[in-house]
């Protein structure tokens, strides 16, 4: 398999959590690529130029970081990331932290292609007000308060994207005004998967 990426995505650091949480990882070659490049080899693999992108063994292109991993909890080994128990709780939880990923990565692009002026707009303010809902929810979320640190795709999803606000958003602190989220988090992320795909 070929997986392509950059070191900054939180949605590829998604793929690549699980590639380690799957035991994929030696059977996957990592393609770093620059996804706005206009000119780079993802865009001869996918029109739609975005990271992840999974090509598996039968020449599959797969896209988007949730299909890639269910694609790679079928062919990994070890503890399902969707335990059967769970499985709706698990699907809700990564859409929480799916969804909190979608609003803090277009703060950062629309703050990158426009400044920060951009968040006195409309959509801007919308997707700052998003942010903090979703942390506030996630702060008072039965498996935050239970204090459960199973490492699902729920919970891959959501300490991924605490740790993509602490290093393009740190002005949120969410930290140190939701302690029972920071615990919760810091247990989850106590992991080789975690400890090999930190932002850089």
């Amino acid at each position: 398999m070929q997986l392509y990426l950059n070191a900054t995505s939180p949605y590829a650091r998604v793929a690549r959590v699980c590639l380690y949480e799957k035991q994929l990882i030696e059977r996957t070659e990592l393609c770093w690529c620059d996804p706005w490049a206009t000119d780079s080899e993802l865009l001869q693999i996918t029109p739609l130029s975005r990271i992840p992108t999974l090509v598996t063994d039968d020449g599959e292109v797969l896209t988007e970081s949730l299909l890639i991993a269910l694609y790679l909890d079928a062919q990994g080994e070890g503890d399902s990331l969707l335990p059967h128990k769970t499985y709706a709780e698990t699907l809700a939880l990564a859409g929480l932290g799916h969804g909190l990923t979608d609003a803090a990565f277009n703060v950062v692009i629309g703050r990158k292609h426009n400044g920060h002026e951009v968040d006195t707009t409309v959509l801007g303010s919308r997707r700052l007000k998003a942010i903090e809902r979703t942390l506030a929810t996630l702060d008072a979320h039965p498996s935050v308060l239970a204090g459960n640190a199973e490492r699902t795709l729920g919970a891959i999803t959501v300490a991924v994207a605490l740790c993509y606000i602490s290093f393009r958003l740190p002005a949120f602190d969410w930290p140190n005004r939701f302690p029972t989220l920071q615990a919760w988090h810091a247990k989850v992320v106590e992991c080789e998967s975690f400890a090999m795909t930190a932002f850089e």
